[in-house]
């Protein structure tokens, strides 16, 4: 596997250990009816959070090949491991388009 496969990996786990702390603290700074002090505070906080923790730097990558671009979200695999997968049959439910 290549290095950027290693790379979204540890992002994804820092996501998922700071994901609640991110929700609570965002859900804090739009809730107006709290204090501005308390939403400043959750600003600071967030920002305190590894960068790698965000949405924003996740990608999704073809678990086969680790290719990143024109990836299917829904059998995360490249468009090119999908193509080579249903011509042989591999995946169940999918078949040539005829009319």
């Amino acid at each position: 596997m290549s290095n950027l496969v290693f790379r979204d990996k540890k992002r994804r786990n820092l996501f998922k250990k700071y994901e609640l702390q991110r929700v609570l603290y965002k859900s804090i700074i739009h809730d107006l009816s709290i204090e501005k002090k308390y939403r400043l505070e959750s600003i600071l906080k967030i920002n305190s959070l590894p960068r790698n923790s965000s949405t924003v730097r996740l990608k999704n990558r073809c678990i086969l090949t680790g290719r990143g671009k024109a990836v299917l979200s829904t059998f995360k695999l490249s468009r090119i491991s999908f193509r080579e997968l249903a011509r042989k049959g591999m995946l169940p439910g999918v078949s040539k388009a005829s009319w």
